[in-house]
């Protein structure tokens, strides 16, 4: 079909355009007009204009479309604006709810504990080896600070101790790590010890509570709490709960291993206890 509309072109165009002047004949003949040029012209540029106006209603159409398209673009382009100010209106109502949760904490916290002096700082940096466990947060001496201040969280969960200060930050060792010994106690039997970092445990988030007394009846789970014993650091505050009771190496004493209820990858406010009350 393709070759013979290529070799016969020529004579199909010259076909159409003498059909073309015999219809417009026709109707110069049939219509009676006093004016047959004007019949002919109109009749010959009649599939012309036919094609321009088809061009004309085509661009029409596409213009139409493009600015459609336009207008959908501005569309989508605001309600992804206003998506994107809904998500942060909505951020900063979730960060809103944590605030105040854990000022509701706070304030539950000094209800059940005045004997207690607080201030709040920032966790500004964190380092994690195999030798140390250390955060340093925002607050120093000029704050009122010091070294061997408790640190703990809003619900007074026990975050570490004070180990060096300057004037605008500190440095807090964690519960876990190897330089931290306080005294502990589990609630359900009263058994004391000394909470302890070791080193095999730091990298594990674990601590112990050694020494325990002979007889000492500790079972997974048991909590344990700061006993205050000495009155270097406040009694009372949560520690964790025991993991697991053992021998040591020589057999001649007991000592649990103390899973931590602090969070210390989680932490972003900490609050240093500058005063307390000792327990006589």
């Amino acid at each position: 079909m393709k070759d013979f509309f290529r070799d016969n072109g020529f004579w199909l165009l010259l076909i159409a355009l003498l059909l073309s002047i015999l219809l417009g004949l026709g109707s110069v003949i049939l219509s009676g007009s006093t004016d047959p040029l004007s019949n002919l012209a109109n009749t010959l540029t009649s599939p012309f204009k036919s094609g321009v106006s088809a061009m004309l209603d085509w661009a029409e159409g596409v213009y139409g479309y493009v600015f459609q398209f336009s207008e959908m673009e501005q569309e989508l382009s605001d309600l992804r604006r206003r998506v994107a100010d809904l998500e942060e209106q909505a951020r900063q109502g979730q960060e809103a709810l944590a605030e105040n949760a854990q000022l509701r904490e706070l304030l539950n916290l000094q209800e059940r504990r005045k004997d207690l002096e607080f201030e709040s700082a920032k966790i500004t940096a964190r380092s994690t080896s195999n030798w140390e466990s250390t955060l340093t947060i925002s607050k120093g001496s000029a704050a009122g600070v010091e070294a061997g201040d408790c640190v703990i969280t809003e619900t007074g969960v026990l975050v570490g101790v004070v180990s060096e200060t300057s004037l605008l930050s500190s440095t807090v060792a964690t519960l876990i790590d190897t330089s931290i010994e306080v005294g502990g106690v589990v609630t359900r039997t009263y058994s004391a010890g000394i909470l302890e970092g070791d080193f095999d445990l730091m990298n594990q988030g674990l601590l112990r509570l050694s020494y325990l007394p002979e007889g000492a009846g500790l079972v997974a789970g048991d909590e344990v709490l700061t006993s205050g014993l000495g009155g270097y650091y406040p009694a009372g505050l949560v520690v964790g709960r025991v993991q697991g009771v053992f021998d040591d190496a020589a057999g001649m004493s007991r000592y649990a291993i103390v899973d931590p209820s602090v969070e210390l990858g989680g932490l972003i406010e900490v609050f240093v206890i500058k005063d307390f009350d000792v327990v006589e």
